[in-house]
């Protein structure tokens, strides 16, 4: 999902871009981040944070480790961490003062809570038999969802993860139920030869972990920055004044879009100046029932039952026939506003009429002089049939031909008759 160039080097990090593991279009890791505080000098050094942040599978998993060791660690480096039973590698993501605000935001305590610790960086035996462990996962995936299969439970298997030393696979799933996998361990133990954890994940954390473009063009939110999801209802439409349309507001997940939180505390913050009680207005043509609001503009649009023109209405004037309806009074107009739209108006582009100014008389005789020399020439290199006299050239004319130049006042060759030729001298006597 990222630059096409990115490859993975001797060392684990990305050697087409060269950046490190935090190329700006965050292809080498879906949660890359950003750290505006690399650089940034500190006034005590032993204060900073021992907790670094490590991704797993490029940014799928995230977690926390203790740097219990003398060396610093840059963000992009490949890291042997304590595992289950063995170790695990993974890369480095966040270091410094950011961490503390992650562990803050997670309820995590940086000095009394229990953090598996960093071993070493990690050396290149470590990185091939982690290369080789990732190379069972494909096949792993496919043969428990086999399994499971089988055994006829209602889940599905989403991801599997193996340590980098090939111990231990946690299998993620989706299910809408309890599921009782207790014997779906047992073969999982039996048929890989691992330790087996499972993990029931949701639906757009496997959107996450799959990764896509969404609708509006870029990555989406859940594989590159979203890591808590909110809960999306139908209402967040309704007050953003969107079409329930479930095709148009559902992701690839199958569940409402996450973005439809993102500007609706904005949109509350602005109904609440809007009358709640003005769906329908009464008025001498009928009634005027509400269509949108428009918070921008702070107008109302409605419509009356037998016409499909649309009446803005400003919050006041509703309010003021909201009032009159009250009061038995129905007014005989909606007095609507005036809409003023900050478009710029497009100015037609003024066409000329340059069809006149181009002679093509010249072009014109010249394709037809190039037309009647290509047929003479055929004419010449056409072979002459048996019987048929030779055919003369196209500028001679035929025998017996008139050769006088025709006259341009009258028709067909030759004087007129029947015109008078001018005056005519006497005869000498």
């Amino acid at each position: 999902m990222g630059c096409g160039s990115c490859g993975t080097g001797k060392d684990g990090a990305p050697g087409g871009c060269q950046s490190h593991g935090h190329c700006a279009s965050g292809g080498c890791n879906r949660m890359n981040v950003h750290d505006w505080l690399a650089n940034l000098p500190f006034s005590d050094p032993e204060s900073n944070c021992r907790i670094v942040e490590i991704t797993f599978n490029n940014g799928s998993r995230k977690d926390y480790f203790k740097n219990t060791t003398v060396h610093y660690f840059e963000k992009g480096e490949m890291v042997a961490l304590e595992g289950t039973g063995g170790n695990d590698v993974g890369m480095v993501n966040l270091t410094g003062e950011l961490v503390r605000l992650q562990l803050k935001k997670n309820n995590l305590d940086e000095k009394g809570g229990e953090f598996k610790k960093i071993l070493r960086k990690a050396t290149e035996q470590d990185l091939a038999k982690m290369k080789e462990s990732k190379a069972r996962e494909a096949g792993m995936l496919i043969r428990s969802r086999a399994i499971a299969r089988q055994l006829k439970l209602e889940l599905k298997m989403a991801e599997v993860e193996l340590q980098a030393d090939g111990r231990k696979a946690t299998f993620f799933y989706i299910a809408d139920d309890r599921v009782d996998f207790r014997e779906l361990i047992k073969l999982y133990a039996s048929e890989f030869k691992v330790k087996v954890e499972m993990r029931q994940i949701g639906a757009r954390q496997e959107a996450g972990k799959v990764g896509g473009i969404g609708s509006c063009g870029r990555e989406l939110c859940c594989s590159t920055w979203l890591t808590d999801f909110k809960s999306v209802n139908t209402n967040a439409a309704r007050y953003q004044n969107l079409s329930i349309n479930q095709t148009k507001l559902s992701g690839q997940c199958g569940r409402l879009k996450c973005c439809l939180n993102y500007e609706l505390d904005t949109y509350l913050d602005a109904l609440q100046f809007f009358p709640n009680d003005a769906d329908v207005l009464e008025v001498a043509k009928g009634r005027a029932f509400l269509v949108k609001k428009d918070i921008f503009r702070n107008l109302m649009w409605y419509t009356l039952s037998d016409s499909n023109k649309q009446y803005p209405l400003t919050i006041e004037m509703v309010k003021k026939i909201k009032a009159q309806n009250k009061q038995g009074i129905r007014p005989e107009e909606l007095e609507t506003a005036e809409v003023v739209t900050g478009k710029p108006k497009e100015v037609e582009p003024e066409y000329a009429d340059i069809v006149g100014q181009i002679s093509l008389r010249s072009l014109e005789r010249t394709t037809r002089k190039r037309r009647e020399k290509e047929r003479g020439r055929q004419q010449q290199q056409r072979p002459a049939r048996p019987g048929e006299a030779p055919r003369a050239q196209s500028g001679a004319r035929k025998e017996g031909q008139d050769n006088r130049p025709p006259n341009r006042g009258g028709q067909g060759r030759g004087p007129q008759r029947n015109q008078p030729r001018g005056p005519q001298r006497p005869p000498n006597k």
